[in-house]
């Protein structure tokens, strides 16, 4: 009997030495500093978005998780067409992505920019917020990396250096800088509009200089980039596409961490992505929409499309939306607009 408790005894110690050694090495196996990569950093809705990601995963994970920001995709040349890429490689442990530039990787992901098919915030979210946004995160995981939460780079409104745009007449002609996605090309190019393709950096000294008469972006950006200094005096507020920001994490970095620490990173780009979308849509989702009127007082003319006037970009763009519906895949766009045709409306 003592030889017997003799040995419980020392196979006890062993399995508690096991346990001890198996926390220690994956304790040890945590990095000092994860990286995440932005596109954008603070003032910005995105960058805001990461740091409130960042700043809650230190605070409720007692420092374990310490994550630093990378915005211009610094990470990466400032090359943000690789960053999706760069993910699944482990140069970059983290991200809070655009779907426009992970779509050239993630073929899925141009649902969001299929011309006029999100009427309004309610259309968005019930993509995101619903089961299409749940198949998506599913495609983005075979993809190779994990998906977490969505936040949102909001609605991209046209503006230009000419004059007001209210119909696809106004627009032919008009050099008009765009993503680099074949989408927004077949789009403007419909439009009758001549799309050129540039970074952000080399499309400011093309409006300034007038080499470039018009551009596309969120709201928030026109503001923060002082968009009427380089010659933006027209702003249309049309909602043609919109892009939702994701928050991931790289496959291995996620599994080098414990069950405990992802439920934490997991709920913290939740409670992020919701702040940041409010943040998002400050100014726009009010009834007197504050941030066109601070645009406007920057000596801009904002334009708002009536429906009808709305109704025309639609049919000048149809074509190139049934084109894409086949190569984005007809069954998602379907259940996309199913969902939204569902949504309850305000």
């Amino acid at each position: 009997m003592k030889f017997r408790r003799t040995l419980l005894t020392v196979v006890a110690a062993a399995a508690a030495l096991a346990a001890f050694s198996g926390t220690a090495l994956a304790q040890a196996a945590y990095k000092a500093e994860y990286k995440m990569s932005l596109v954008l950093g603070p003032p910005t809705p995105w960058g805001q978005a990461g740091k409130i990601w960042a700043d809650l995963v230190k605070e409720r994970t007692q420092g374990r998780i310490n994550i630093k920001l990378y915005p211009g995709v610094s990470l990466i040349q400032g090359d943000q067409t690789r960053e999706f890429s760069a993910l699944r490689q482990g140069v970059i442990d983290m991200a809070v992505g655009s779907t426009i530039n992970w779509s050239p990787q993630v073929k899925q992901l141009n649902l969001f920019s299929m011309p006029f098919l999100m009427p309004d915030y309610a259309a968005l979210d019930a993509l995101t917020q619903g089961d299409v946004g749940k198949d998506l995160f599913k495609t983005i995981e075979k993809a190779g990396v994990v998906p977490l939460a969505w936040g949102e780079n909001g609605y991209r409104e046209i503006t230009n250096s000419k004059h007001a745009i209210k119909s696809p007449a106004d627009l032919k002609g008009m050099k008009i800088r765009v993503v680099g996605s074949p989408l927004f090309a077949d789009v403007f190019t419909a439009l009758g509009a001549n799309p050129t393709q540039m970074s952000w950096a080399d499309a400011q000294p093309a409006l300034a200089s007038g080499a470039v008469d018009g551009q596309e972006n969120p709201l928030f950006l026109f503001t923060v980039l002082k968009m009427h200094n380089v010659g933006q005096k027209f702003v249309t507020t049309w909602g043609y596409v919109a892009d939702p920001l994701i928050f991931v994490v790289n496959k291995e970095i996620w599994s080098s961490w414990t069950p405990a620490d992802q439920a934490i990173v997991k709920q913290a780009a939740l409670d992020a992505g919701q702040q940041e979308i409010v943040i998002a849509r400050k100014g726009l989702v009010e009834a007197d929409k504050p941030l066109l009127k601070d645009i406007a007082s920057m000596g801009v003319t904002v334009t708002q499309l009536t429906p009808a006037e709305r109704g025309e970009f639609v049919k000048a763009t149809r074509p190139v939306y049934d084109k894409w519906k086949s190569q984005i895949g007809a069954d998602l766009v379907t259940r996309a607009e199913k969902a939204i045709a569902a949504r309850p409306v305000k």
